[in-house]
Parts: structure tokens; sequence; C-alpha cells
């Protein structure tokens, strides 16, 4: 019996499918939507919506006191979105790659199980930076790490980043994933619009202050 054209045995699903570009941003958006600091702060019995800002990231669940929460928060929120890149590179090519990546960043920002009211980003764009190339990852991954530590705001350091990511990808002569980064750095700095303002002010609260 022959197999019909564009259908995968082993997965058992239409090879077409799986390569719609639609699909990826649906399941970029929704591996990024899953709230692991909320989700792990409650484990705890700590509503992280009462700590802090309020957000769901790992920073603000540092200020809980519980690091290794806060770290395990970091690096699920960057893993979601790597995973994100991966499986769509992995079944349907670079642009799907691309666009998976940009929504999972979308959906820890704007999580439809939070009524769209989710984190800052960084950590994921942090994960979809490294899946995209390490290269671009290391960048951006420095770039935050110093300006987070010499001017000891969270915030800094992922704007810092954001910035850097599509220029190293330019660099990289990505421009796929170029056009990706500069997206998201549109949204992640619209997303930390309250913090620049607390930045200007003088009012941003420092890495370690609960």
């Amino acid at each position: 019996m022959r197999t019909p054209r564009g259908y995968s045995v082993a997965m058992g699903i239409d090879s077409s499918l799986l390569a719609s570009l639609p699909l990826w941003g649906l399941v970029g958006y929704l591996l990024g939507s899953i709230p692991f600091g909320l989700l792990l702060a409650a484990a705890q019995g700590i509503n992280l919506r009462d700590v802090g800002s309020g957000n769901i990231g790992a920073t603000n669940v540092l200020r809980t006191g519980r690091k290794d929460i806060a770290l395990a928060t970091f690096l699920l929120d960057a893993g979601k979105g790597a995973v994100a890149v991966l499986l769509a590179r992995h079944f349907a090519g670079e642009a799907a790659a691309q666009i998976a990546g940009v929504a999972a960043f979308a959906g820890h920002c704007f999580p439809v199980w939070l009524k769209f009211n989710g984190g800052k980003g960084v950590s994921t764009l942090l994960g979809v930076c490294f899946a995209a190339a390490p290269l671009i990852g290391v960048c951006a991954a420095l770039v935050w790490l110093l300006a987070a530590v010499l001017t000891r705001y969270s915030s800094a350091g992922g704007l810092a980043a954001a910035v850097v990511a599509p220029v190293a990808a330019v660099f990289l002569g990505a421009p796929g994933w170029a056009l990706a980064f500069a997206v998201a750095a549109v949204l992640l700095w619209w997303r930390h619009a309250d913090n620049l303002k607390r930045l200007a002010n003088g009012t941003e609260s420092k890495i370690g202050a609960k």
C-alpha cells in the first residue's frame, strides 16, 4: 500500500502540517505562555502577584528570598524559548524557528492564561538567542550580565541585551534572525516602559532588593 505524499509514517501526521508556519507560531506561543515562575512560587505557598512588582519572571521570584526557585525560573523560562526554536527548526526549518522564537517570547509576555499580563521576557529571549546561534546567545548574555552588574539593575541588563541581539545577528549574517530579534526588542522595551520611567527618576529596584 502506497503512503500518501506528504504523510509521515513515523510521526503519523501530514508533513505539510509540520511545515506550517502558523502552526509553529502557535506552538511557540503556547510554550512561551507557561508561567513557570508563578507555578514554582505557588508550589511553595507564595503568590508571586503579591510580591514586589507582581511580575512572573525570575527577578521578581528572587525578591521572595528563594534563590533556588529564582534560578529554576530563569532556566525554565529560557528553556521554553530554546525548545520552541529547536523544535520548529527540526521539523520545519529556519523561518519556522524564527517565528516560533518570537512567538515564545510573546507568549511569555502576554500569556492567554493570565489575561495577557505576563513577564518582561528577558530570560525567554536569552533562551531564544542561544538556540538561534550560540554566539548570539553569548553576546546577549555577556551584555546582560555586564550591564546588570555595573548598574545593579536587572532591567538595564535586559534592555541592553535586547539591543545587542539583532546587532549580533546582523554581524553573523543572519538577517532573518536580526529581524526576529528586532521585533522582540521592540516588544521588550515596550514591556519595560514602567522600568524606564523608574530608571529615569532613580526609583527602580536594584538586584537583591526585596
